[in-house]
């Protein structure tokens, strides 16, 4: 049976970050023990022990808004129905202000193997601009509160390209990081996603795109300075210590197959990919009747598969086999994009490797979309 992984989503927050388009709300009342006992529900529905989960990904919102029973009651009701033994990976996402040292030793006590820390940025301005709730300072006291408690694969996420953030900023949070010796570190550059409070105000022309110099000149130094601090870049936005990349997202990058429970979660099962209700309302009222609560699904034809293949598999430093393309049941399609790949190879934005695969450079890293785009069916 082919190891698969479990992604649960946790849809609270003190406040919503204004970058952020995931499902989400700000907690009130029992309204968080409500949502456990549907979560309970619907992952019976799933019967997860007669299958083999290898990762776990508990996401948000933020998952440490939970109190220290709300978080012991998640993860005995994770242990009853999963081996933790089989586990290769346990990582819950945290945010710096709702840490504190308790919640640190439930979250080791309850089997989690991996924290990932949202800091985003090192300047209190900035945090205050995204709508973070926390400080620097608080960030450091989460983390080396983290480190006593036994926590010895720690990532760090980070933001960059974001109107007003200058590469000066930028560089003085990249080293930062860097210097704290975290086991992995997710950098990533800024989308701003309709339905946020930053594409509100970019439509009214308060927020600027990052000139493409200005995003280069900021990315090519991550890249430069993580490198030189020993981090392996495995994916266009990871970086970290050998050994310690995130496995559970190389399933969703590899197309593998992955469990998604809890309100807006999706999964991919048997060549179907589904997404959940996005309501708590409505998540409620299907899992107290015992249904799925399941709002769309779809079984991947091989078109939608091929490109996926293409759009994830590409953002690994792996790559992705050429063996994909002799599966394309048109001859004229398969030539074309032979020679898109080709012509990128000889300047220098595809490697071809001897194993049959291709992987993207360095320098198609930094134009990556518009090379995946053109190699999609």
């Amino acid at each position: 049976m082919e190891a698969k992984g479990l992604y649960i989503h946790i849809p609270f927050c003190v406040q919503k970050c204004r970058y952020c388009d995931f499902t989400s709300y700000v907690a009130s009342g029992n309204e968080i023990d409500r949502y456990l006992d549907s979560l309970e529900k619907e992952l019976e529905m799933y019967k997860l022990n007669e299958e083999e989960i290898s990762t776990i990904f508990i996401g948000g919102g933020t998952p440490t808004i939970l109190s220290t029973i709300q978080l012991d009651r998640l993860f005995k009701m994770i242990k009853d129905r999963v081996n933790l033994q089989k586990l290769e990976e346990y990582t819950i996402e945290a945010n710096p202000g709702t840490l504190s040292i308790e919640k640190l030793k439930v979250i080791k006590s309850g089997g989690v193997n991996r924290l990932s820390i949202g800091l985003q940025a090192v300047q209190d301005k900035h945090l205050l601009f995204m709508g973070r709730i926390h400080n620097l300072k608080q960030f450091e006291e989460s983390f080396y509160n983290a480190r006593k408690i036994g926590f010895d694969n720690i990532n760090i996420d980070v933001i960059f390209a974001f109107d007003n953030q200058t590469v000066a900023d930028w560089k003085e949070t990249i080293d930062y990081v860097a210097e704290m010796k975290a086991e992995h570190i997710s950098a990533y550059s800024l989308i701003i996603e309709e339905g946020t409070d930053f594409f509100d105000m970019y439509e009214k022309g308060e927020l600027k795109d990052v000139p493409e110099e200005k995003y280069l000149e900021m990315y090519r130094y991550t890249v430069d300075k993580l490198n030189n601090y020993g981090f392996y870049q495995y994916e266009i936005s990871n970086f970290c210590n050998v050994g310690y990349e995130c496995k559970h997202n190389i399933k969703y990058w590899n197309c593998e197959e992955y469990f998604g429970v809890g309100v807006a979660a999706s999964g991919y099962i048997n060549n179907e990919r589904y997404t959940n209700v996005k309501t708590l309302k409505a998540y409620a009222e299907a899992t107290t009747a015992n249904v799925f609560p399941i709002e769309f699904k779809e079984v991947l034809d091989f078109k939608e598969h091929f490109n996926e293949k293409i759009m994830l598999g590409l953002r690994m430093n792996s790559g992705i086999n050429l063996s994909l393309i002799d599966k394309i049941n048109n001859q004229e399609l398969e030539k074309c994009i032979i020679k898109s790949i080709d012509n990128y190879q000889k300047k220098g934005y595809i490697e071809k490797c001897k194993d049959g695969t291709i992987k993207l450079t360095q320098s198609g890293r930094e134009i990556s979309n518009s090379i995946i785009i053109d190699l999609m069916l």
